[in-house]
């Protein structure tokens, strides 16, 4: 018999994405498998839409409001199967990611490998994504994709990911004090209970680009700075632990350079920590750098006002193009019920 894998879906107010997030999950071309969606104290029609698919298999389990990561805890341990597959609500997987990731680790015939796919970021229209290729696109041990997704500032979206019970058990559970980058921190302790990662490729996952009150948004939030912190300090202790040497202190000077802006100037006392930091590892941090357009501004009404000048256009554009995205999305209604493509891949 083929091994089980629980789809696990956390949910807060998606009441507009989380029926595509379902769909996709029960279209999975894999014979066997169990939808366990988590639904965490939602205000709004979240627990109306999912029932609507309990004729199809789909679990809810309703609990207060406690966040992502408690969810996706409280879904693991409600889940019965061998492998596990998390999938944002808000997120798609296209229909043969899972079957093909099981193909791969029948092939290596070890429950400590891991399995990633490729990802593609999209706002309502499935068909215009892209899939994103970067080094991490390939078969890797777990140092190498640690020190790579550190060195070279990337990251592998959640649900790239397909895990054995084994392994996510001795990882341990989402860590629910962290309230940002929870996934990168979680992720990596998940790594280093591998053997390594085996790299899929023909399949993937959507991932919708929402607007400035997603989980993963910094914004003034001091609470989610100290979170950054944490998993930044976390992931430099998890990548020691399996290689002490010159690339990996390089790597580590590097990975808090790339997230220096979100503490700069603004938290001084951080500032200090994450260069204190670097020195340990005999780097120096460099204050970060405005884009071309703002960094005249700076001289006219100070840094703070020229950065906050720039995220808010950033935000604006991607707000514009979204809108539009939505609109299009709208007018596609013939294309709504097609079957997901990854062509693009």
């Amino acid at each position: 018999m083929e091994p089980l894998v629980s789809i696990i879906i956390p949910a807060y107010n998606a009441e507009e994405s989380i029926a595509q997030a379902i769909q996709s999950a029960v279209a999975q071309t894999w014979p066997r498998k169990e939808i366990i969606v988590v639904n965490d104290g939602s205000t709004d029609r979240t627990a109306q839409v999912v029932r609507r698919f309990a004729q199809r298999g789909v679990f809810i389990a309703s609990t207060e409001n406690q966040g992502q990561s408690a969810a996706i805890n409280h879904g693991f341990q409600l889940s019965q199967g061998e492998y596990v597959q998390e999938l944002d609500a808000d997120d798609i997987l296209a229909p043969d990611k899972i079957q093909r990731q099981m193909a791969a680790l029948q092939q290596v015939n070890s429950r400590r490998v891991l399995v990633s796919s490729p990802w593609a970021p999209f706002f309502y229209r499935t068909s215009r994504a892209r899939f994103i290729q970067n080094s991490l696109c390939q078969d890797l041990s777990p140092v190498e994709w640690l020190l790579r997704k550190m060195a070279e500032n990337l990251h592998m979206q959640p649900a790239t990911w397909l895990a054995s019970r084994e392994v996510l058990e001795a990882a341990g559970p989402w860590n629910t004090g962290l309230h940002y980058d929870q996934d990168g921190e979680y992720f990596a302790r998940v790594l280093l209970a591998s053997e390594g990662v085996r790299f899929v490729s023909g399949t993937g996952v959507y991932y919708r680009v929402s607007t400035s009150n997603r989980v993963s948004y910094i914004g003034n939030s001091d609470k989610k700075k100290d979170s950054l912190l944490l998993s930044i300090k976390l992931h430099i202790q998890y990548l020691r632990s399996m290689e002490e040497s010159e690339r990996v202190r390089e790597a580590c000077v590097t990975y808090l350079q790339n997230w220096y802006w979100a503490f700069y100037p603004d938290r001084p006392d951080i500032v200090a920590e994450v260069q204190t930091l670097a020195t340990q590892f005999r780097g120096r941090l460099e204050p970060p750098s405005l884009g071309w357009k703002y960094a005249w501004l700076r001289k006219m009404v100070g840094r703070k006002a020229a950065r906050w000048t720039q995220t808010s256009f950033a935000d604006f554009k991607l707000s514009c193009i979204r809108q539009f995205d939505k609109t299009m999305y709208k007018l596609e209604v013939p294309r709504r019920g097609a079957t997901l493509s990854v062509d693009e891949l």
